[in-house]
């Protein structure tokens, strides 16, 4: 049984008929909408603008994929963000120019990715098929399933009267970027996807031939009847057919995702490079302006990756998707897409200043007569976002592309349950250890029902998006690093003092900021040569005892917390956490790098021993059941 948007059949993806669809044009024109929409009122429609000649390659290709030539259909192509902005205005619900220029979006009942409606389709008779890392990240997708949902979401799209083109690089190397082709029926996602894609110059555009393609039909409910689906929702990528089909949600973060999907598939399995869910800054010689020193930032939400690679005394390359290749490292993104919870001035500078004409901001407060937007509002949805243009960066690197080897790695965690250390330094084993648990933690508020810390265990910092097993990507994050001389990090932005229940307080930025530095100028470094790192208890990170600016008690989680006893029973539950979770990767890493992780500790009275095994500690269900909640899901 077909869903109720698509009752037109298979059939239609056939039609024969050869006459002209329309293009709407991009003008200078539609700049102007922004002086007369900055109040309450609405434009005047304008009608769409048609273009009558030969039939383009985007009329074939529409022609291919079951679009039905129309001569009232008007199809926008990488059209100005003026234009879209008048799109949005007028057709979607809800939508308002803020106060700074920024256009404010809803994205409907879903307001963050939904990872278990992702799927990928089971291809057997693909040679990396059997190499996929299916389970409970990867559902499995019959070919003959998803061809169904093509067909809904074709039918869809088919019958919109404006639809929305938006053709771009994943990438800034033209050695590794793959051609992406966007087809919507919101201007919302339309703007979004040329904030986050390179966008090609337009000379470029007329033999622009697309590597992969998503249909985002994403206002039209799956049918569920479809074997295969347990909902409504489905966010299905086709690796053979270069496709991607999205149906249920609006959610413009599943277009951004689904693209690093593919990074994470394509980059090892055709081109041998490492695909990275990380942010990554660098420092520029003064006089040549060329880059001297990079360093990659890797860590789940809440940790402060997008904040702290935005660093005014260096340059953002990117600050979410990248790839490590031979020569350097590259952008996979041409914009950011930045929490908006909380944001202001004195904060985050650079992404406050980015939000101006041309930003989405996706599910914010906006005062309807002010218009003004109230960023600490979590009415609609903690997870309120603003994507942006990357060159909105004030001290932004572009091109996005450097070709110097990362000097440094930095792993970072939010830890709730404030034992982690602030800053710690990383042996190689350990590297991959923390690299494939990805931990944070989550706290009350964030989910009901939480009120206590959860640990939070996501591979490579990016669970949802691997397609490979997360030792794959370890073991070439680990050569690079050999191989470069690249230091390694582990940065905890979470509590200190105490637990996040237990009378700690959250590291203050301005400490971590302080920590970065003393990578960036090798102090850690330098301390680390010298041997002047001490070791922790059971997780055994070296830290430094002092550093300027910074009290001890802050380097040194045990000397902050009052009671000791406590520390160490938190310590050993975390321990057991990590234990556990990393039981699924064990066999397939090498002993030594199990051997990196935390090993539990027994304790009688004062005295304190640690245990030979890393897992010889029996545990609770209540502890199982916390290191169930592994993979983070909208946030990411």
């Amino acid at each position: 049984m077909l869903s109720s948007c698509a009752r037109k059949t298979l059939l239609n993806l056939g039609a024969p008929q050869l006459s002209r669809s329309t293009l709407r044009l991009a003008s200078s024109r539609h700049f102007s909408v922004f002086s007369r929409l900055n109040g309450l009122h609405r434009p005047k429609v304008v009608p769409p603008v048609t273009v009558v000649g030969q039939q383009t390659q985007l009329d074939k290709d529409f022609i291919t994929y079951g679009i039905r030539p129309s001569s009232t259909r008007s199809v926008m192509r990488n059209v100005t963000p003026g234009s879209l902005y008048e799109s949005a205005l007028r057709h979607e619900m809800g939508t308002k120019i803020t106060s700074c220029g920024a256009l404010a979006v809803y994205s409907g009942a879903k307001t963050g990715r939904s990872p278990s409606d992702k799927r990928i389709v089971d291809n057997a008779s693909e040679e990396y098929n059997d190499d996929i890392w299916w389970g409970k990240i990867n559902h499995k997708l019959s070919p003959e399933s998803f061809q169904a949902l093509k067909a809904d979401a074709i039918n869809y799209l088919d019958e919109r009267d404006e639809l929305y083109v938006v053709d771009g690089y994943a990438g800034w190397d033209p050695e590794y970027r793959i051609k992406v082709r966007v087809v919507a029926s919101r201007a919302y996602h339309a703007l979004f996807m040329e904030n986050m894609l390179v966008i090609p110059p337009a000379e470029e555009l007329d033999a622009f031939q697309p590597d992969f393609v998503i249909f985002n039909a994403g206002q039209c409910k799956a049918n569920r009847n479809i074997e295969g689906l347990t909902s409504d929702t489905s966010v299905a990528v086709n690796f053979k057919a270069n496709e991607m089909v999205i149906m249920g949600t609006e959610y413009a973060g599943e277009m951004k995702k689904g693209i690093l999907t593919l990074m994470m598939q394509a980059m090892p399995h055709k081109f041998g490079q490492l695909p990275l869910h990380s942010s990554c800054n660098i420092q520029k010689d003064p006089i040549s302006g060329k880059p001297t020193d990079c360093t990659l930032f890797f860590g789940l939400s809440g940790t402060g990756k997008t904040t702290l690679s935005a660093d005014p005394s260096r340059y953002l390359v990117g600050d979410d998707e990248h790839v490590w290749t031979d020569k350097g490292v590259f952008n996979v993104e041409g914009g950011c897409y930045a929490k908006a919870i909380g944001l202001t001035k004195e904060t985050e500078p650079e992404i406050y200043n980015a939000i101006r004409f041309g930003t989405v901001l996706e599910n914010v407060q906006v005062d309807p007569r002010t218009r003004e937007v109230d960023f600490n509002d979590t009415s609609i949805t903690e997870n309120t976002r603003c994507s942006y243009p990357l060159y909105y960066i004030e001290n932004s690197h572009i091109p996005a592309k450097i070709d110097i080897h990362p000097s440094n790695v930095i792993l970072l965690t939010c830890d709730a349950f404030g034992v982690l250390p602030p800053v710690s330094f990383l042996t190689p084993d350990q590297v991959q250890y923390y690299f494939v648990s990805g931990y944070t933690a989550k706290v009350a508020g964030t989910e009901d029902g939480i009120t206590e810390p959860v640990a939070t265990f996501s591979s490579c910092f990016g669970a949802p998006f691997l397609v490979w097993h997360p030792t794959v990507y370890a073991e070439m994050l680990a050569d690079k690093l050999e191989k470069h001389h690249c230091s390694a990090f582990l940065l905890n932005t979470g509590w200190t003092g105490g637990s996040y229940t237990n009378g700690g307080s959250r590291i203050k930025l301005e400490y971590t900021r302080k920590m970065i530095d003393a990578i960036h100028n090798g102090t850690l470094k330098s301390m680390v040569e010298a041997e002047e790192l001490v070791s922790t208890p059971v997780f055994g990170l070296r830290i430094p005892t002092s550093l300027p600016g910074i009290p001890s008690e802050v380097l040194d989680p045990a000397n902050g917390w009052a009671d000791k006893q406590a520390y160490l029973q938190q310590l050993q539950r975390l321990a057991v956490l990590f234990n556990n979770n990393f039981e699924e990767y064990a066999s397939k890493c090498p002993s030594r790098v199990a051997a990196a992780g935390p090993r539990v500790i027994e304790s009688s009275g004062d005295t304190v021993r640690q245990t030979e095994s890393n897992h010889s500690m029996a545990t609770s269900s209540e502890v199982r059941r916390q290191t169930k909640a592994a993979t983070v899901k909208d946030e990411i």
